[in-house]
């Protein structure tokens, strides 16, 4: 498990910190050799609350480029001239959504062309490594005191999914009165739906 972190000549925040996993690694390794894209612009896709933000963020501090995120939801035109400025400038470019162009529906043809042609990095859903580490990172954002052996049996039995992982931070941070217990724990969680039983339960 690795970290990045914007430069910002700061001291080290866990805001500023990306955690680095199986799930993310290979759109991590793409932007340190950014310089080797075909085009000066890549797509950067993950769903919500995976850090994409935040990684473009740490991709733009460190290369000097330029962002484009939520570019599902701006106008095709605005999309097209950036990727257009972009390769005139050499300047890098990357294109953040929750999904890749496809699901977009684009109808410019020319935007399509130019967004085919552009690298494509995913963030997938948090591995067995890195899952915990996220469930940890969300209960100290939360002040959610936790003994490692709970947070291991929560990632067992949570979906697998970023958002997931803050919904069960919100539901127990109205238990923080408490000792956070397995059975304090499995009971929250079933309550607000949030557990997955498994065949070790």
């Amino acid at each position: 498990m690795s970290q990045l972190r914007l430069p910002l000549g700061l001291p080290e925040a866990r805001e500023t910190e990306f955690l680095v996993g199986e799930s993310n690694v290979r759109a991590v390794n793409q932007l340190e050799r950014w310089a080797t894209w075909p085009v000066m612009t890549a797509l950067l896709v993950g769903p919500r609350k995976s850090g994409r933000s935040l990684l473009a963020r740490i991709f733009a501090a460190k290369s000097g480029g330029r962002i484009l995120d939520d570019a599902d939801r701006m106008k095709e035109a605005d999309v097209f001239h950036a990727w257009n400025q972009a390769q005139q400038e050499r300047r890098p470019l990357l294109i953040v959504a929750e999904a890749a162009p496809p699901e977009w529906q684009i109808k410019l043809p020319d935007l399509r062309s130019r967004l085919a042609a552009s690298p494509l990095l995913e963030i997938g859903a948090p591995d067995d490594v890195l899952l915990p580490q996220l469930v940890e990172r969300a209960f100290e954002r939360h002040l959610i005191h936790a003994k490692p052996d709970v947070i291991g049996w929560i990632a067992k039995r949570i979906e697998r999914s970023h958002i997931a992982i803050l919904r069960v931070a919100d539901a127990l941070e109205l238990e923080t009165g408490k000792r956070l217990s397995i059975p304090v724990v499995r009971a929250t969680l079933e309550t607000n739906g949030l557990l997955i039983e498994t065949d070790d339960d």
